[in-house]
């Protein structure tokens, strides 16, 4: 146990030094193609290249690290995660992955194994999308499902992502030339803190991710009638955000009497021109529902979508419905994940079995490749937070199942 509590020091002490670099001194934040992104892609290339991997960054800004094999036919296993953080984020999402990643590879050119396949490490590039509201890009590129109409997409300075891609070095015209053609796949394996309690409460260190919920993603702008707050009568308004309030409450309400299958969130509200003693004309907010049932998932897009047009009608307000972000529920490799669970059962550990609510990289890469992940403990099951944290005996107890995953999917080859 002393050697693999060593190696999980090492990845801590690399998660805290690409963790200090960020936008902002007070937090954690590395957007996508910012100066900071590009600091923490160069370090942990750096690492990449002193372990001995071949290294290189893609058109889209994906660090890649390949340990090649000698098998004239060989196809290729992806370990991945991403390195771009939230706005004030926590030092362990999606870092984790990578760096736990880089360790295992280290730990298997140490023993000198013949390789049946080739092994390629990526740090994916934009997987948080928050820049440009674009979730999964760095993945996307290396599955070939990006979408060329992204490259139009504006950040908050106006600034393209077509020319962020060129700031950074890489040119938008070559991005489908980074992909991993379908052919060429052996699967995908990434390791994942679990952002949620269960493990916390039960004092498991991992657990099998069976399936990625779904999600729908959708913009709501509410408009009414800008008015004198102190002279318009209180039945005569159009108050924009008396009616996204009473939405709100709507959407808690319909995830309280679906809780055991679906999440609904509104977690954006902007009240236009607020002024205390203006009646709100205009208030736009978001909505973010998630299901491991994807037909459960449509009829509840449904019911909240004429819920809400309802609200509008009478209140008297207009109302915009943008879906802005549709992804279907991905189950997991039943194979690769037979493995996982052998792994962690050879290694002592009960296997709790586990649907994610968070979107992952693995969805996109799920279309074209055999995909499986990891969940590790993490304090509390708090992430996309400063507090986000992950206890050094749980990284050590993850480590011998991440390795025997990797020699049971050798010998299987």
């Amino acid at each position: 146990m002393e050697h693999y509590t060593e190696r999980a020091a090492r990845i801590m002490r690399r998660i805290e030094e690409l963790a200090a670099i960020s936008e902002d001194a007070q937090g954690i934040t590395r957007r996508f193609g910012t100066p900071a992104f590009l600091q923490g892609s160069a370090l942990v290339r750096s690492w990449m290249e002193a372990s001995g991997l071949a290294t290189r960054i893609d058109s889209i800004g994906n660090v890649r690290g390949r340990l090649v094999s000698q098998n004239p036919v060989a196809k290729t296993f992806v370990l991945a995660s991403h390195i771009d953080t939230v706005v004030n984020a926590g030092k362990y999402d999606g870092p984790l992955g990578v760096l736990l990643g880089l360790d295992m590879l280290e730990h298997l050119m140490a023993q000198q194994v013949a390789l049946p396949f080739h092994i390629e490490l990526i740090a994916f590039s934009d997987e948080e999308g928050v820049r440009f509201h674009t979730t999964y890009l760095g993945s996307k590129v290396v599955a070939g499902s990006f979408d060329a109409g992204l490259l139009n997409r504006l950040d908050a300075h106006d600034i393209s992502l077509a020319d962020a891609i060129t700031t950074i070095g890489g040119h938008p015209g070559h991005l489908t030339t980074d992909a991993i053609p379908a052919e060429d796949w052996l699967g995908y394996f990434e390791v994942h803190i679990e952002q949620g309690p269960v493990l916390w409460e039960r004092q498991i260190p991992v657990a099998l991710v069976a399936a990625i919920a779904g999600q729908q993603r959708v913009e709501l702008t509410w408009r009414g009638m800008a008015g004198h707050a102190g002279t318009v009568p209180m039945e005569l308004r159009q108050d924009a955000l008396a009616g996204a309030a009473e939405f709100l409450l709507a959407v808690e309400q319909f995830g309280q009497t679906y809780k055991h299958v679906l999440v609904a969130t509104v977690g954006k509200l902007e009240v236009r021109n607020a002024a205390s003693n203006v009646i709100p004309g205009e208030v736009v907010c978001s909505l973010d529902m998630r299901s491991a049932d994807a037909a459960r998932l449509q009829v509840a897009y449904e019911e909240l979508r004429n819920l809400t047009a309802a609200v509008a009608a009478r209140r008297g307000l207009e109302l915009d419905w943008n879906l802005i972000q549709y992804t279907a529920p991905v189950s997991c490799d039943a194979k690769l994940n037979n493995l996982l669970a052998q792994a962690i059962t050879e290694t002592g550990h009960e296997v709790v079995s586990l649907v994610s609510g968070a979107g992952h990289d693995a969805v996109p890469i799920s279309a074209v490749a055999p995909a499986t992940m990891l969940f590790v403990r993490c304090y509390k099951g708090i992430s996309h937070n400063p507090l986000e944290r992950v206890e050094l005996p749980d990284l050590a107890a993850t480590l011998p199942v991440t390795d025997r995953f990797l020699s049971l999917l050798i010998a299987s080859y």
